[in-house]
């Protein structure tokens, strides 16, 4: 048994919420010159420039690439060997979280309760992801998710008879409804089985995946080729002025389902798509 401090954990994740603010995954930076490289219309390049520079600015004046600074979502993947010391692992996560987005001054978007709103001033409660693995470490990812992509997500129930041409429709209309309100480019996570929350969490889970790094199945790294290459013709572009870089990639995570369903999730990210991973 190896036995970690949740102040640990607590530093951790408030040293990762400033990075995770101010820095894109690697992935995503290398997909936007990518695209750009290779975009035909000169409205949309010039798009992708100004991204390309927003971030080196955000990075030069050490401040945040977008002013939305997310509700912040934290995946943890804990060995069944670690026992917690010094006090409430929730506890020290939103700790960690309050104590991030202080301290690196980033702004605070989170409200106590869906209706009344107020503001609790500090960007908690977090919303926490746990899931118990092998082994002795302990892996934590912080995510930030702004809510301009966040509103433009959609689960479909649909039923075993839609196949894979029903997921294929679930996430053109998503990405059509949405436009230029998420600030495409966009990545797309997609969740397909489970049920109706577990393949919300599969959304989310895939937006966190390394934009280089395909599905290990055939048949859905196929799907996931198919989608970016349906969803970059439907001429949305880069901010919503038209052009072939609607999406910088697709990722699906899939689990096994019911026999009477289908649960599709699509969780829509901005070229704003943060995340960061860390281990203890």
């Amino acid at each position: 048994m190896r036995e970690i401090s949740v102040l640990k954990v607590r530093d951790l994740i408030a040293e990762l919420c400033i990075k995770a603010n101010k820095t894109l995954p690697c992935s995503v930076m290398e997909k936007i010159s990518e695209y750009s490289k290779k975009e035909t219309n000169s409205v949309a390049f010039s798009v992708l420039n100004d991204i390309a520079l927003n971030v080196e600015a955000a990075r030069e004046l050490d401040i945040p690439i977008c002013q939305d600074t997310g509700m912040t979502v934290i995946f943890l993947k804990i060995g069944q060997e670690v026992h917690f010391t010094d006090g409430n692992l929730y506890e020290a996560v939103n700790n960690g979280v309050r104590k991030g987005y202080t301290d690196g001054l980033l702004r605070k978007s989170v409200v106590s309760d869906p209706l009344f709103r107020i503001n609790t001033d500090d960007n908690t409660p977090a919303v926490i992801h746990t899931e118990i693995t092998d082994g002795d470490m302990v892996e934590i990812t912080v995510a930030p998710k702004g809510f301009g992509s966040e509103n433009m997500s959609k689960i479909f129930m649909l039923t075993p008879a839609h196949g894979r041409q029903g997921v294929i429709d679930a996430v053109i209309e998503t990405v059509k409804s949405a436009g230029s309100n998420p600030c495409p480019p966009m990545v797309i996570g997609v969740g397909i089985g489970g049920d109706f929350e577990q393949c919300a969490y599969l959304a989310k889970k895939a937006l966190c995946r390394d934009g280089n790094i395909r599905n290990d199945n055939k048949y859905y790294k196929e799907l996931e080729a198919e989608l970016l290459e349906r969803i970059n013709g439907l001429d949305i572009g880069p901010q919503g002025f038209g052009g072939d870089t609607t999406a910088l990639y697709v990722n699906i995570e899939t689990a096994p389902t019911h026999i009477a369903g289908l649960p599709v999730a699509i969780n829509v990210g901005c070229h704003v798509t943060r995340h960061i991973t860390a281990t203890i």
